[in-house]
C-alpha cells in the first residue's frame, strides 16, 4: 500500500476483483486455456543494423514460412525483443512436437533458406543445431495455479 491511501486501495481491490471475475469468466470459455504453449529464447548479435534488419524481415514473413508453422501445428506465435534478447511465445495443437517440426523443416527448402538467412542475425553458440537455435524455457510461475 505504499503511496496509496486506504480508500484508493479499497477501490483498486474492488476494481481488480470485478475485472478478475470478468476475465476469469471469459477465459473459462476460451480455447487458449487448454492449448499447449511453449516459450523459447534466443539472442541476436549485438549489432543495431542487424537487429533492425531482423525486425524488418519479421514485419511480413515469407508465406511459405507462415504455412510451414501452421502445418507443424503452431496456432499462434509472438516474438518479443529487449536489447539483444528475444522471447518467443508459441501456442500449438495438442499433437505438436518439436521433433515432428524439425523433420518437416529439414525437408522444406524454403524453411532451410529462411533459417540460413535468420542465422546471419542470431548469436548462436558454436555447434548448435542450425534448425533448433531457439532454446525452450522452463515455466517457473503460473498465476492461475496460485
Amino acid at each position: 500500500m505504499v503511496g496509496c491511501s486506504r480508500r484508493r486501495h479499497r477501490i483498486l481491490v474492488e476494481f481488480y476483483q470485478t475485472e478478475t471475475e470478468k476475465v476469469g469468466a471469459a477465459n473459462s470459455s476460451m480455447e487458449r486455456s487448454t492449448m499447449p504453449r511453449h516459450c523459447l529464447t534466443l539472442d541476436l548479435r549485438d549489432d543495431p543494423a542487424k537487429i533492425a534488419e531482423y525486425k524488418r524481415h519479421h514485419q511480413k514473413i515469407w508465406p511459405e514460412i507462415r504455412d510451414s508453422l501452421f502445418a507443424a501445428g503452431v496456432t499462434n506465435m509472438e516474438i518479443y525483443l529487449q536489447g539483444t534478447r528475444m522471447f518467443m511465445i508459441m501456442d500449438v495443437c495438442d499433437d505438436f512436437s518439436f521433433e515432428k517440426k524439425a523433420a518437416m523443416d529439414a525437408a522444406n527448402p524454403k524453411v532451410l533458406e529462411w533459417e540460413a538467412l535468420m542465422g546471419r542475425f542470431q548469436a548462436v553458440p558454436a555447434g548448435s543445431d542450425p534448425l533448433r537455435r531457439w532454446v525452450v524455457m522452463d515455466k517457473v510461475f503460473d498465476l492461475a495455479k496460485q
